[in-house]
Protein backbone atom coordinates (compact mmCIF):
# COMPACT_ATOMS: atom_id res chain seq x y z
CA UNK A 1 0.00 0.00 0.00
CA UNK A 2 1.17 3.51 -0.83
CA UNK A 3 0.40 6.58 1.30
CA UNK A 4 -0.33 10.22 0.56
CA UNK A 5 -0.52 13.45 2.53
CA UNK A 6 -4.14 14.37 3.25
CA UNK A 7 -4.09 18.07 2.43
CA UNK A 8 -3.48 20.55 5.23
CA UNK A 9 -4.22 17.90 7.86
CA UNK A 10 -0.80 16.40 7.05
CA UNK A 11 -2.20 12.95 7.88
CA UNK A 12 -0.49 10.16 5.99
CA UNK A 13 -3.39 8.08 4.68
CA UNK A 14 -3.50 5.00 2.52
CA UNK A 15 -4.20 5.97 -1.08
CA UNK A 16 -6.78 3.18 -1.18
CA UNK A 17 -9.30 3.78 1.58
CA UNK A 18 -12.46 1.87 2.41
CA UNK A 19 -15.93 3.10 1.42
CA UNK A 20 -18.54 1.63 3.78
CA UNK A 21 -21.79 2.39 1.99
CA UNK A 22 -22.01 -0.97 0.23
CA UNK A 23 -22.93 -2.87 3.38
CA UNK A 24 -26.36 -1.18 3.41
CA UNK A 25 -28.59 -0.48 0.44
CA UNK A 26 -26.78 -3.08 -1.65
CA UNK A 27 -27.74 -6.73 -1.56
CA UNK A 28 -25.12 -9.45 -1.19
CA UNK A 29 -23.60 -8.19 2.05
CA UNK A 30 -23.50 -9.82 5.47
CA UNK A 31 -21.89 -8.41 8.56
CA UNK A 32 -19.56 -11.35 9.16
CA UNK A 33 -18.02 -11.01 5.69
CA UNK A 34 -17.85 -7.24 6.01
CA UNK A 35 -16.11 -7.49 9.39
CA UNK A 36 -13.55 -9.85 7.86
CA UNK A 37 -13.00 -7.54 4.91
CA UNK A 38 -12.56 -4.52 7.16
CA UNK A 39 -9.96 -6.31 9.25
CA UNK A 40 -8.16 -7.61 6.17
CA UNK A 41 -8.00 -4.08 4.78
CA UNK A 42 -6.47 -2.81 8.02
CA UNK A 43 -3.99 -5.70 8.02
CA UNK A 44 -2.95 -4.87 4.43
CA UNK A 45 -2.26 -1.24 5.24
CA UNK A 46 -5.57 0.54 4.65
CA UNK A 47 -5.78 3.41 7.13
CA UNK A 48 -8.76 5.51 5.94
CA UNK A 49 -12.37 4.41 6.44
CA UNK A 50 -15.34 6.47 5.26
CA UNK A 51 -18.84 5.91 6.60
CA UNK A 52 -21.99 7.95 7.38
CA UNK A 53 -24.83 7.96 9.84
CA UNK A 54 -27.18 7.31 6.90
CA UNK A 55 -25.50 4.00 6.10
CA UNK A 56 -27.94 1.83 8.00
CA UNK A 57 -28.92 4.54 10.51
CA UNK A 58 -25.61 4.16 12.30
CA UNK A 59 -25.00 0.45 11.69
CA UNK A 60 -22.01 1.13 9.45
CA UNK A 61 -20.59 3.54 12.03
CA UNK A 62 -20.84 0.88 14.72
CA UNK A 63 -18.89 -1.57 12.56
CA UNK A 64 -16.17 1.02 12.03
CA UNK A 65 -15.97 1.73 15.74
CA UNK A 66 -15.53 -1.99 16.42
CA UNK A 67 -12.68 -2.13 13.92
CA UNK A 68 -10.85 0.84 15.46
CA UNK A 69 -11.20 -0.49 19.00
CA UNK A 70 -10.00 -3.93 17.88
CA UNK A 71 -6.81 -2.46 16.40
CA UNK A 72 -5.32 -0.17 19.07
CA UNK A 73 -1.86 -0.68 17.57
CA UNK A 74 -2.89 0.84 14.21
CA UNK A 75 -3.68 4.45 13.35
CA UNK A 76 -6.97 4.14 11.48
CA UNK A 77 -8.51 7.42 10.31
CA UNK A 78 -12.27 7.66 10.69
CA UNK A 79 -14.64 9.75 8.57
CA UNK A 80 -18.40 10.05 8.81
CA UNK A 81 -21.16 12.39 7.60
CA UNK A 82 -24.05 14.41 8.97
CA UNK A 83 -27.23 13.43 7.07
CA UNK A 84 -29.45 16.21 5.68
CA UNK A 85 -32.24 16.99 8.12
CA UNK A 86 -34.82 16.91 5.31
CA UNK A 87 -33.41 13.51 4.21
CA UNK A 88 -33.08 14.65 0.62
CA UNK A 89 -30.15 13.30 -1.40
CA UNK A 90 -28.88 15.27 -3.23
CA UNK A 91 -29.76 18.75 -2.05
CA UNK A 92 -31.51 21.00 -4.56
CA UNK A 93 -30.99 24.57 -5.67
CA UNK A 94 -32.97 26.77 -3.33
CA UNK A 95 -32.85 24.42 -0.34
CA UNK A 96 -32.46 26.42 2.86
CA UNK A 97 -29.66 25.51 5.23
CA UNK A 98 -32.22 25.85 8.06
CA UNK A 99 -33.98 22.80 6.61
CA UNK A 100 -30.82 20.81 5.94
CA UNK A 101 -28.06 21.67 8.44
CA UNK A 102 -29.24 23.97 11.25
CA UNK A 103 -26.48 24.35 13.87
CA UNK A 104 -28.17 22.47 16.71
CA UNK A 105 -28.84 19.59 14.31
CA UNK A 106 -25.17 19.43 13.26
CA UNK A 107 -24.14 18.95 16.89
CA UNK A 108 -26.94 16.44 17.52
CA UNK A 109 -25.75 14.17 14.72
CA UNK A 110 -22.07 14.63 15.51
CA UNK A 111 -22.86 13.31 18.98
CA UNK A 112 -25.00 10.48 17.58
CA UNK A 113 -22.18 9.42 15.27
CA UNK A 114 -19.67 9.47 18.11
CA UNK A 115 -22.02 7.31 20.18
CA UNK A 116 -22.32 4.83 17.32
CA UNK A 117 -18.56 4.78 16.80
CA UNK A 118 -17.91 4.42 20.51
CA UNK A 119 -14.95 6.78 20.14
CA UNK A 120 -14.11 10.07 21.90
CA UNK A 121 -13.61 11.85 18.57
CA UNK A 122 -13.87 11.37 14.82
CA UNK A 123 -11.09 12.45 12.50
CA UNK A 124 -13.30 13.88 9.75
CA UNK A 125 -16.90 15.06 9.91
CA UNK A 126 -18.47 15.83 6.53
CA UNK A 127 -21.71 17.35 5.33
CA UNK A 128 -23.42 14.58 3.36
CA UNK A 129 -24.89 17.00 0.78
CA UNK A 130 -23.99 20.58 -0.03
CA UNK A 131 -25.10 23.78 -1.73
CA UNK A 132 -22.51 26.45 -2.42
CA UNK A 133 -25.09 29.13 -1.61
CA UNK A 134 -24.57 28.17 2.05
CA UNK A 135 -20.87 29.11 1.94
CA UNK A 136 -21.16 32.36 3.88
CA UNK A 137 -23.64 31.21 6.54
CA UNK A 138 -21.81 31.65 9.83
CA UNK A 139 -24.02 29.21 11.71
CA UNK A 140 -22.58 26.02 10.21
CA UNK A 141 -19.13 27.58 10.46
CA UNK A 142 -19.51 28.20 14.21
CA UNK A 143 -21.03 24.76 14.78
CA UNK A 144 -18.09 22.99 13.16
CA UNK A 145 -15.54 25.27 14.82
CA UNK A 146 -17.07 24.52 18.22
CA UNK A 147 -16.83 20.76 17.56
CA UNK A 148 -13.20 21.20 16.54
CA UNK A 149 -12.27 23.32 19.56
CA UNK A 150 -13.88 20.77 21.87
CA UNK A 151 -11.82 17.99 20.33
CA UNK A 152 -14.83 16.06 19.03
CA UNK A 153 -13.70 16.32 15.41
CA UNK A 154 -10.31 17.00 13.85
CA UNK A 155 -11.25 18.10 10.34
CA UNK A 156 -14.24 19.45 8.40
CA UNK A 157 -15.33 18.14 5.02
CA UNK A 158 -17.96 18.33 2.30
CA UNK A 159 -19.30 15.45 0.25
CA UNK A 160 -20.24 17.08 -3.06
CA UNK A 161 -23.45 16.11 -4.83
CA UNK A 162 -23.18 13.75 -7.78
CA UNK A 163 -21.90 15.40 -10.99
CA UNK A 164 -21.66 18.85 -9.39
CA UNK A 165 -17.93 19.32 -8.70
CA UNK A 166 -18.20 23.10 -8.90
CA UNK A 167 -20.94 23.25 -6.26
CA UNK A 168 -18.45 23.84 -3.43
CA UNK A 169 -15.87 26.27 -4.82
CA UNK A 170 -17.07 29.33 -2.88
CA UNK A 171 -17.25 27.21 0.27
CA UNK A 172 -13.66 26.03 -0.16
CA UNK A 173 -12.56 29.65 -0.52
CA UNK A 174 -13.82 30.37 3.01
CA UNK A 175 -10.74 28.48 4.20
CA UNK A 176 -12.85 26.44 6.63
CA UNK A 177 -12.96 23.17 4.69
CA UNK A 178 -10.08 20.75 5.17
CA UNK A 179 -11.19 17.92 2.92
CA UNK A 180 -13.61 17.49 0.02
CA UNK A 181 -15.19 14.30 -1.27
CA UNK A 182 -16.22 14.09 -4.92
CA UNK A 183 -17.05 11.56 -7.63
CA UNK A 184 -14.04 11.10 -9.90
CA UNK A 185 -13.39 8.22 -12.30
CA UNK A 186 -12.62 7.43 -15.95
CA UNK A 187 -16.02 8.76 -17.00
CA UNK A 188 -16.44 11.58 -14.47
CA UNK A 189 -13.38 13.75 -15.07
CA UNK A 190 -14.99 17.16 -14.48
CA UNK A 191 -13.34 17.68 -11.04
CA UNK A 192 -10.10 18.27 -12.96
CA UNK A 193 -11.48 21.50 -14.45
CA UNK A 194 -11.86 23.76 -11.40
CA UNK A 195 -12.15 21.73 -8.21
CA UNK A 196 -8.77 19.99 -8.20
CA UNK A 197 -6.79 23.15 -9.07
CA UNK A 198 -8.50 25.00 -6.21
CA UNK A 199 -7.82 22.12 -3.82
CA UNK A 200 -4.14 22.24 -4.75
CA UNK A 201 -4.09 26.02 -4.23
CA UNK A 202 -5.74 25.81 -0.80
CA UNK A 203 -4.09 22.51 0.24
CA UNK A 204 -7.46 20.81 0.66
CA UNK A 205 -7.43 17.01 0.78
CA UNK A 206 -9.43 15.11 -1.86
CA UNK A 207 -11.41 11.90 -1.35
CA UNK A 208 -12.33 10.38 -4.73
CA UNK A 209 -15.46 8.28 -4.45
CA UNK A 210 -17.26 5.99 -6.93
CA UNK A 211 -14.07 4.94 -8.79
CA UNK A 212 -16.04 2.11 -10.42
CA UNK A 213 -19.03 4.30 -11.41
CA UNK A 214 -21.29 2.30 -9.07
CA UNK A 215 -20.23 -0.90 -10.84
CA UNK A 216 -20.17 -0.15 -14.54
CA UNK A 217 -16.36 0.20 -14.50
CA UNK A 218 -15.97 -3.32 -13.12
CA UNK A 219 -17.05 -4.56 -16.54
CA UNK A 220 -19.52 -7.03 -15.02
CA UNK A 221 -22.79 -5.25 -15.86
CA UNK A 222 -24.90 -6.00 -18.89
CA UNK A 223 -27.87 -4.20 -20.38
CA UNK A 224 -30.06 -6.83 -18.70
CA UNK A 225 -28.55 -6.45 -15.21
CA UNK A 226 -31.11 -6.43 -12.39
CA UNK A 227 -30.84 -6.66 -8.62
CA UNK A 228 -33.09 -8.01 -5.84
CA UNK A 229 -35.91 -5.83 -4.56
CA UNK A 230 -34.70 -3.07 -2.27
CA UNK A 231 -31.24 -2.83 -3.81
CA UNK A 232 -30.29 0.81 -4.49
CA UNK A 233 -28.81 -0.08 -7.87
CA UNK A 234 -32.27 -0.77 -9.28
CA UNK A 235 -33.13 2.91 -8.81
CA UNK A 236 -29.80 4.17 -10.15
CA UNK A 237 -29.26 1.91 -13.14
CA UNK A 238 -32.55 2.71 -14.84
CA UNK A 239 -32.47 1.95 -18.58
CA UNK A 240 -31.49 5.51 -19.56
CA UNK A 241 -28.38 5.14 -17.38
CA UNK A 242 -27.65 1.40 -17.53
CA UNK A 243 -27.55 1.09 -21.32
CA UNK A 244 -25.06 3.90 -22.03
CA UNK A 245 -22.99 2.93 -18.97
CA UNK A 246 -22.55 -0.61 -20.24
CA UNK A 247 -21.80 0.59 -23.77
CA UNK A 248 -19.16 3.03 -22.52
CA UNK A 249 -17.58 0.42 -20.26
CA UNK A 250 -17.44 -2.04 -23.16
CA UNK A 251 -15.66 0.60 -25.24
CA UNK A 252 -12.87 0.67 -22.65
CA UNK A 253 -12.16 -3.05 -22.77
CA UNK A 254 -9.91 -2.95 -25.87
CA UNK A 255 -7.65 -0.52 -24.00
CA UNK A 256 -6.95 -2.85 -21.07
CA UNK A 257 -3.25 -3.86 -21.12
CA UNK A 258 -2.38 -7.52 -21.00
CA UNK A 259 -2.37 -8.82 -17.45
CA UNK A 260 -4.60 -6.00 -16.16
CA UNK A 261 -8.32 -5.98 -15.41
CA UNK A 262 -10.84 -3.20 -16.02
CA UNK A 263 -11.30 -2.56 -12.26
CA UNK A 264 -7.52 -2.27 -11.81
CA UNK A 265 -7.28 0.13 -14.75
CA UNK A 266 -10.16 2.18 -13.31
CA UNK A 267 -8.53 2.45 -9.88
CA UNK A 268 -5.10 3.26 -11.25
CA UNK A 269 -6.59 5.98 -13.47
CA UNK A 270 -7.85 7.76 -10.36
CA UNK A 271 -4.62 7.17 -8.45
CA UNK A 272 -2.60 8.57 -11.35
CA UNK A 273 -3.88 12.04 -10.45
CA UNK A 274 -1.71 13.56 -7.69
CA UNK A 275 -4.58 15.83 -6.60
CA UNK A 276 -6.31 12.77 -5.15
CA UNK A 277 -5.42 11.99 -1.54
CA UNK A 278 -7.32 8.71 -1.24
CA UNK A 279 -10.00 6.71 -3.05
CA UNK A 280 -12.81 4.86 -1.28
CA UNK A 281 -14.04 1.89 -3.29
CA UNK A 282 -16.59 -0.38 -1.66
CA UNK A 283 -14.86 -3.56 -0.53
CA UNK A 284 -17.45 -5.90 0.89
CA UNK A 285 -15.52 -9.10 0.20
CA UNK A 286 -11.92 -10.15 0.93
CA UNK A 287 -11.13 -10.66 -2.75
CA UNK A 288 -12.12 -7.03 -3.42
CA UNK A 289 -9.77 -5.84 -0.69
CA UNK A 290 -6.81 -7.80 -2.05
CA UNK A 291 -7.42 -6.67 -5.64
CA UNK A 292 -7.70 -2.99 -4.70
CA UNK A 293 -4.57 -3.02 -2.56
CA UNK A 294 -2.72 -4.63 -5.46
CA UNK A 295 -3.83 -1.75 -7.70
CA UNK A 296 -2.17 0.67 -5.28
CA UNK A 297 1.05 -1.33 -5.29
CA UNK A 298 1.14 -1.25 -9.11
CA UNK A 299 1.39 2.55 -9.25
CA UNK A 300 0.17 5.06 -11.87
CA UNK A 301 -0.80 4.17 -15.42
CA UNK A 302 1.44 5.06 -18.35
CA UNK A 303 1.02 8.48 -19.91
CA UNK A 304 0.04 6.80 -23.18
CA UNK A 305 -2.80 4.86 -21.59
CA UNK A 306 -3.96 7.87 -19.59
CA UNK A 307 -4.18 9.92 -22.80
CA UNK A 308 -6.49 7.29 -24.30
CA UNK A 309 -8.65 7.12 -21.17
CA UNK A 310 -9.07 10.90 -21.07
CA UNK A 311 -10.91 10.58 -24.38
CA UNK A 312 -13.67 8.66 -22.57
CA UNK A 313 -14.76 11.59 -20.44
CA UNK A 314 -18.55 11.61 -19.98
CA UNK A 315 -20.08 14.85 -18.74
CA UNK A 316 -23.45 14.11 -17.16
CA UNK A 317 -26.08 16.26 -15.51
CA UNK A 318 -28.00 15.34 -12.34
CA UNK A 319 -31.24 13.52 -13.09
CA UNK A 320 -34.18 12.26 -11.05
CA UNK A 321 -32.43 8.88 -10.66
CA UNK A 322 -28.92 10.18 -9.90
CA UNK A 323 -29.28 10.49 -6.12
Amino acid sequence: MRYRTFGRSNWQVSEVGYGMWGMVGWTGSDEATVRGSLQLAADLGCTFFDTAWAYGDGRSERLLGELVRSNPDKKLYTATKVPPKNRRWPSRRGDRIDDVFPPEYIREYAEKSLANLGLPSVDLLQFHVWEDDWAGDERWQRAMDDLKRQGLIRAVGISINRWEPSNALRTLRTGLIDIVQVIYNVFDQAPEDALFPLCRELNVGVIARVPFDEGSLTGTLTKESRWPAGDWRNTYFVPENLVPSVERADALKPLIPQGMTLPEMALRFVLSNPAVSTIIPGMRKPENVRANVTASDAGPLSTELLAKLYEHRWDRQPARWSQ
